[in-house]
């Protein structure tokens, strides 16, 4: 009965969870999608390249949120109500601070940017202005994610649901209503995905005036030494987070001298198409990580053993079907990218959907076991794993390949380094185990 009832408690979490991160990768999709249509294959590079920059400042947002979240969660089990209240507290400061650095940058430094991630003439002003607007929503952003983390792991995962998804509708519609009725171009997606995240917060807000929500600001004194330990938990979600934006830009540059501009539109298809397969499994992580944290906190070493085999179980089913789809479906997908109709676009992206799609397997694995790590408090092995597959491993693998086997190489690294992760992930959960047996 009481295992009944544990599977019942993950399908609830881990559902939510993946819709809702779905959602939220449907941000970034949604754009690739109407830049595609409205601006075409320059806008498409233009947004690639400015991608890396979103990752890091969603990556630090989930950092902050999943590892506050975390040290929350383990308080709340513990009956630890001051600190939980001071964690949060701190959670917030430290988002709002960064959310106003994204600003500062992309404000008064979106062009110099652009040039760092690889902007040439061609594409120079679509990645300043889009840029620009993205980083200008910055506190927003990152207030989201933390606002999110913390209403899920406060027994609300169906509202922190709602949020996610309600705010990447609103990105959608937005997306179309700017780019088309109002020919915005860039600006205008890019100003629908920054409005996104405060539709976001506002449903939030919902739960944080409710008497359930057993969280609050506290006035007291800010203690930047609590920011390390509020963080660890999440790093490896942040280091996760980097790795997409790390091995976007260093594709992007080996493929503009590979391929040039068209070969990066074409990156562009693949890498957005595969963040949302990404993000159904960081769903399956962060809907295990509030169940992994209470029953870590309580001791409860058997539930937490049986927790991980449920989730590297269903991430192995989604990858295999995941698979299937890209496999027999490469061709329409891609197509609904190339509004030129491109041959040379199409031949690329069809081929590195099929050969990229392949490390879903291991990756599936790796995100899952370095986010269980993380939750259970052991954030050197989460965050060893987050670094090899984010990056170590990617740089020297993708300089081997991509110089032997040319554009087929640069799809094949993704498989190569999840695999060679994988390996690592195994002999860390052999070691976990054993110690626990």
């Amino acid at each position: 009965m009481k295992h009944q009832s544990l599977r019942q408690e993950f399908a609830k979490y881990v559902s939510l969870n993946i819709f809702g991160m779905i959602g939220v990768s449907c941000y970034i999709l949604a754009d690739t999608f109407f830049i595609a249509r409205g601006v075409g294959s320059a806008g498409l590079t233009a947004l690639n390249l400015a991608i890396p920059a979103y990752s890091l400042m969603h990556g630090i947002g989930l950092m902050i949120g999943i590892g506050g979240a975390t040290r929350y969660s383990v308080c709340r089990a513990q009956n630890d109500t001051e600190e939980a209240d001071r964690i949060f507290t701190h959670a917030t400061f430290l988002a709002l601070l960064v959310g106003i650095l994204a600003l500062i940058i992309g404000a008064f430094a979106a062009g110099p940017l652009s040039r760092l991630l690889g902007a040439d003439d061609q594409t120079f002003f679509l990645t300043s202005n889009y840029l620009r607007i993205l980083l200008c929503f910055g506190p927003a952003f990152v207030l989201n994610d933390v606002l999110t983390a913390f209403v899920r792991n406060d027994g609300a995962p169906r509202l922190a649901m709602m949020a996610m998804l309600i705010g990447s509708l609103t990105n959608i519609v937005l997306d179309y209503v700017l780019v088309f009725p109002c020919g915005l171009g860039i600006f205008g997606a890019a100003l629908a995905t920054g409005l996104s995240p405060i539709i976001g917060i506002i449903v939030l807000s919902f739960h944080l005036r409710s008497d359930a929500c057993r969280f609050r600001l506290e006035k007291q004194k800010i203690r930047p030494r609590l920011f390390s330990a509020l963080c660890m938990p999440g790093i490896s979600t942040l280091i996760n987070e980097l790795s997409t934006g790390f091995v976007l830009l260093m594709f992007n540059l080996v493929i503009l001298r590979l391929a040039g501009n068209i070969g990066v539109a074409a990156y562009g298809v693949v890498a957005n198409v595969a963040i949302v397969g990404v993000s159904i499994f960081t769903g399956i992580a962060q809907g295990t990580q509030p169940l992994v944290s209470s029953y870590y906190g309580r001791g409860e070493t058997h539930t937490l053993h049986r927790l991980f085999r449920y989730a590297l179980m269903l991430s192995l089913i989604i990858a295999t079907a995941l698979y299937l789809v890209i496999f027999l479906w490469a061709e329409p997908l891609t197509a609904a990218f190339n509004s030129e109709g491109d041959p040379v676009l199409t031949s690329f992206a069809v081929k590195g959907l099929r050969i990229y799609f392949l490390g879903f397997w291991c990756a599936g694995v790796n995100i899952i076991s370095s986010a269980y790590f993380s939750a259970i408090e052991q954030t050197r092995q989460g965050f060893v794993l987050s670094l090899l597959r984010g990056l170590i491993a990617n740089a020297p693998i993708l300089l081997i390949l991509a110089s032997v086997f040319h554009m087929n190489g640069v799809w094949a690294t993704f498989p190569a380094v999840e695999l060679v992760t994988a390996l690592v992930t195994v002999l860390f959960s052999i070691r976990h185990f054993k110690k626990q047996a």
